[in-house]
């Protein structure tokens, strides 16, 4: 099993560092140069954690425990106006991606209003491609326990909102309801970190989950050889043309244009169509590809 952290130095003797991991039998996830400073997400066996800190002292550097790392959460919205979408939605965004997470924030067409609120279906299988879904809603009870039918998505989610405590069947985060400013008073940070607890919970219990029967290949692994065998995902102008998932990944090329040569990559003895499933992503037409479990291929 692989752990993921982020690294965070200078860099000075960067590349030896660089080498130091893929001789370990690491990958370098993400990589972000800003003038002096280099920070890294790497992908690290279980064992060797404690060296690569030991390494890193050497240049400089440090490692965070990044408990999200990994996943890729959608940060669910009721609606695009400014009475659900700005400050709340973008603060917690950004705090999830503190903690090493990749969020895509998602506004629903007809979240708004207590009586009339839907989600569609293809808005729910958009939601449900990622490991796990924050709701950003309101401050108002009422209008909370009116709108449960949005959560019924077949991923972990969590919920937050103004009341401190909700009678409802899913994990609730107090204290993050409707703000005209970003959350930086004090209870609204506690409560923010209240809420990665929440995840963090949620994601460690789905990968003891996948641990019993874990993906035929790690997606790190998988994403490293795309990235060898795929030379269109060097053309990818997105900060992260391949992000990882707990159980596959998804590829940000076109589905209609590059599916075939996806499916038809080599990796180990099998082809990736063998031992994953493709499909076309409801984000913009990107490929999805999750990967079987260990049972199902052998």
């Amino acid at each position: 099993m692989y752990e993921i952290v982020r690294y965070e130095g200078g860099v000075y003797k960067n590349n030896i560092l660089k080498e130091w991991i893929e001789d370990v039998g690491g990958f370098i996830i993400q990589e972000h140069i800003m003038q002096l400073d280099v920070y890294m997400t790497v992908a690290l066996p279980q064992n060797e954690i404690e060296n690569f800190k030991i390494e890193s002292k050497k240049y400089k550097g440090k490692v965070v425990e990044t408990p999200l790392a990994g996943t890729e959460i959608a940060v669910v919205a009721p609606s695009l106006s400014r009475h659900h979408l700005p400050h709340t939605a973008c603060d917690i965004s950004e705090f999830v991606r503190r903690f090493g997470a990749k969020p895509n924030m998602i506004g629903l067409s007809h979240g708004a209003g207590k009586n009339i609120s839907l989600i569609k279906e293809k808005e729910k299988r958009l939601i449900e491609e990622h490991d796990i879904a924050v709701y950003v809603m309101g401050n108002f009870e009422s209008c909370l326990l009116d709108k449960t039918h949005l959560f019924d998505v077949d991923i972990p989610v969590v919920i937050t909102g103004g009341p401190e405590k909700l009678d409802i069947p899913y994990p609730y985060v107090g204290n993050l309801g409707r703000r005209a400013h970003r959350l930086r008073h004090s209870e609204e940070r506690q409560a923010l970190k209240k809420m990665v607890d929440e995840i963090t919970k949620l994601i460690n219990r789905k990968r003891e989950e996948l641990s019993y029967d874990p993906p035929i290949i790690p997606p790190v692994v998988l994403k490293d050889e795309l990235e060898k065998k795929v030379d269109e995902i060097c053309n990818i102008l997105s900060p992260m043309p391949i992000v990882t998932q707990l159980d596959g990944l998804r590829v940000k090329l076109d589905y209609d244009t590059y599916h075939e040569k996806i499916e038809n990559v080599k990796v180990g003895k099998y082809l990736l169509k063998d031992i994953a499933y493709i499909s076309k992503s409801e984000m913009k037409n990107y490929i999805l590809v999750k990967i079987k479990p260990t049972s199902e291929v052998e």
